[in-house]
């Protein structure tokens, strides 16, 4: 039997990156070696949509994962500084002998070149296993698989306040509007999934403040402590970028 390739997952914590994680463990050629998310170092929060670091240790210690958060610096960061960052991330994923890097895009062919040329310039190679899926029978197989996933953030200009903080259910999918991608693609929401195939145990969350900065509503998702028999939460994370 062939050596399986052991692969980093960039993850955001949200339904693509769930569903990029099932087909990588699905897949025979793949060992998934890690969970690689950015974060914001001045608030302890994933930097695309807000879901607090601590909420990403629980999930990574429920799927079974080491997380290796990349830590940005305070204030608006520049793309040199970010890719700076990542290419630091690169080098210590290559010495520990990991060479590829999976993302959960399905169609935005210029981010999938952005991010295959950056690869390259590290000699590493990217994996998209959810690449050119019609979006809406991917939300469909999200919702029948039975996840549990929360809308974390809205573009208030596609969808109003009252997504933030949803599930995301067979409602959530019938009541988004005709403009806006069934997964989102095109960053008309994100979301943070605490339950499902794959997950050792649920990651049971609560509903905060909904606050709009900008033209984005944000749900601040709150940890909800688990019953005593759960398997205890893992450390917080460091930073360090692997």
């Amino acid at each position: 039997m062939a050596e399986r390739t052991r692969v980093m997952l960039s993850w955001s914590g949200g339904k693509d990156s769930a569903l990029a994680l099932r087909a990588l463990r699905a897949d025979p050629r793949y060992e998934v070696a890690g969970l690689l998310t950015t974060l914001a170092r001045e608030y302890g929060r994933v930097s695309h949509h807000g879901v607090r670091a601590e909420l990403l240790v629980l999930q990574a210690a429920a799927v079974g994962l080491p997380l290796h958060p990349v830590w940005l610096p305070p204030g608006e960061v520049a793309m040199g500084d970010y890719e700076a960052q990542m290419e630091s991330a690169m080098a210590d994923c290559r010495a520990a002998g990991v060479r590829h890097v999976a993302f959960g895009d399905i169609f935005l062919a210029d981010l999938r070149a952005y991010r295959e040329r950056n690869l390259a310039r590290v000699e590493m190679v990217g994996v998209f296993p959810l690449w050119g899926r019609p979006t809406a029978a991917l939300l469909a197989e999200f919702i029948a698989l039975g996840f549990e996933a929360r809308i974390a953030c809205v573009d208030g200009r596609k969808l109003g306040a009252s997504f933030a903080g949803r599930c995301i259910d067979a409602e959530f999918a019938a009541a988004l509007p005709a403009d806006v991608d069934p997964c989102g693609e095109y960053g008309e929401y994100h979301s943070f999934v605490a339950g499902g195939p794959g997950f050792g145990w649920p990651v049971p969350v609560q509903v905060g403040q909904v606050l709009r900065r900008d033209v984005r509503w944000f749900a601040d998702l709150l940890p909800v402590e688990r019953e005593s028999r759960a398997p205890p939460a893992a450390s917080a994370p460091t930073e360090s970028n692997a």
